[in-house]
């Protein structure tokens, strides 16, 4: 294994401390929910690696579903587990920064630690933009409820609440636009993995299995990660409102900002060091492609999930700072990647509008 690849599981003590603070010690808030935001990293590096170990072995295709499912797991884990707890507007600003982590901080640092010593660095236009497009539809998608409240003389969420109820109409709208949603991720997968696949691995390589795991160990693996990080997440999640109130932080912040960042970390990493190699069709395709299936993905699954989980169904209806945020940051990644190339100024654009939203966000 790469030694770049290996600094997650460092981290790894802190899941058993994170357990130990929370159900035996008592310890407070603040360091149970430190703790676990820490275990969370190795157990999502883990899913991570054990998807891949996977996906080599099983195809092209079945191995980008698996990719898919598995992605951005640690965020979809987490937010079921604040979906069950009824905070609904954490579960929204979690997602949001997520995809804002994505595009502008991951994305950023990338183009700007990769780009340092060079002239520019180059990607396959024609892929990213795919995929920045769709994320683009996604955001208008998720914009539209909204638009509907507005005009029906309805308000927009306040950070400060952690679930509204819109009513049936609302709801509606939210769950036929969750199916169109996975069905357009659907047809983007037909189109990366068959119909235009030679666009996604511009080298013709075949990348196979990075460690040599057999198929039963990277299962294996996966569910242990998977149940680690449910754990961890159960922990976060339970620490998250007292936390809020100790660090006199909005828990709004802490989901859009903390939760999302932490969620993505091990993911991200692997972005930033394909970026510093050079590797940009990896490293954009990483960070565009995992903003891409929280909009047409994580979010519609939660939306429907919550049909059944949690006291209301949950609108894909988003605060006037969550709205402001993805439209601007979409806009400004896809212009970013649509001439197929980067360089370190843009990465240091990317991040000082990502620094400017969470000055907006710690103040909201």
């Amino acid at each position: 294994m790469p030694e770049w690849f290996i600094w997650p599981y460092w981290l790894t003590p802190f899941i058993p401390i994170a357990v130990i603070l929370d159900v035996f010690v008592g310890a407070s808030a603040t360091l149970i929910f430190v703790t676990a935001a820490l275990g969370v990293i190795p157990t999502a590096a883990l899913m991570g690696v054990a998807t891949e170990e996977l996906a080599a072995k099983s195809g092209p295709g079945l191995g980008g579903l698996l990719n898919v499912t598995f992605g951005n797991a640690p965020e979809l884990i987490i937010a079921l587990f604040a979906l069950g707890a009824g905070l609904q507007e954490v579960v929204k600003a979690s997602i949001v920064g997520a995809v804002l982590g994505n595009i502008l901080l991951i994305m950023g640092i990338g183009m700007l630690a990769g780009g340092w010593k060079r002239e520019k660095q180059t990607f396959n236009q024609t892929a990213v933009s795919s995929q920045a497009l769709m994320l683009f539809l996604a955001v208008a998608t998720l914009v539209l409820p909204a638009v509907f409240v507005l005009v029906h003389g309805g308000g927009l969420p306040h950070v400060e609440e952690s679930i509204t109820d819109f009513g049936h109409d609302v709801n509606t709208i939210s769950i036929v636009a969750s199916g169109i949603l996975l069905l357009t991720y659907v047809a983007g997968l037909i189109f990366s993995l068959r119909t235009h696949k030679d666009l996604f691995n511009p080298s013709g390589e075949e990348h196979g299995s990075p460690l040599g795991w057999s198929v039963g160990k990277a299962v294996g693996m996966l569910a242990f990660a998977g149940v680690a990080v449910g754990i961890m997440a159960d922990i976060l999640v339970g620490s998250l409102e007292e936390v809020s109130v100790s660090l006199g932080l909005s828990e709004f912040f802490v989901g859009i900002i903390i939760v999302a960042i932490v969620g993505n970390a091990a993911e991200s990493w692997v972005s930033i060091m394909y970026a510093m190699r050079n590797k940009m069709d990896l490293s954009v395709q990483i960070a565009i492609g995992s903003a891409t299936q929280l909009a047409l993905v994580v979010m519609p699954i939660l939306v429907i999930v919550s049909f059944f989980l949690g006291p209301n169904p949950m609108a894909l209806v988003f605060n006037g700072y969550e709205m402001a945020s993805l439209i601007i940051a979409v806009m400004a990644a896809y212009y970013v990647v649509q001439e197929g190339e980067s360089n370190w100024f843009e990465g240091l654009q990317l991040l000082a509008l990502y620094a400017v939203l969470g000055v907006v966000f710690f103040f909201a």
